[in-house]
């Protein structure tokens, strides 16, 4: 459980200190990745709190639902169709269940000791 919060913190501190310019172009593309990695991020800490984490999972799922989550904002883009919507939607449930998923799982695991 240490391991995957020192890597939250270096990534944190890291992304804090290294300045990163993204096109104003690129912008929706990279803001839809993010969102499905941070949907991925909470969902691979809800896991580990269940016991059921799988590094392999996590890491392909990060990756692919970034990837594909960028695509489906340029395909949109260009069909002039605003799936990004959807995905922003689609991915903000998925993050706020997987935070009260946690924050119960924290909260049996303080409280039940």
């Amino acid at each position: 459980m240490l391991i995957p919060i020192i890597g939250l913190i270096l990534g944190i501190l890291v992304g804090l200190l290294v300045p990163v310019d993204i096109p104003i172009s690129y912008a929706p593309y990279a803001s839809i990745a993010i969102l499905a990695a941070l949907d991925s991020v909470f969902g691979g800490l809800r896991a580990l709190g269940e016991g059921h984490f799988d590094v392999n999972i996590f890491i392909t799922g990060f990756f692919i639902n970034a990837l594909l989550a960028g695509f489906l904002a340029f395909l949109g883009d260009k069909l002039g169709i605003p799936i990004y919507m959807a995905a922003i939607f689609a991915f903000g449930v998925r993050i706020f269940q997987n935070l009260a998923i946690i924050r119960r799982l924290m909260l049996d695991r303080l409280f039940k000791k």
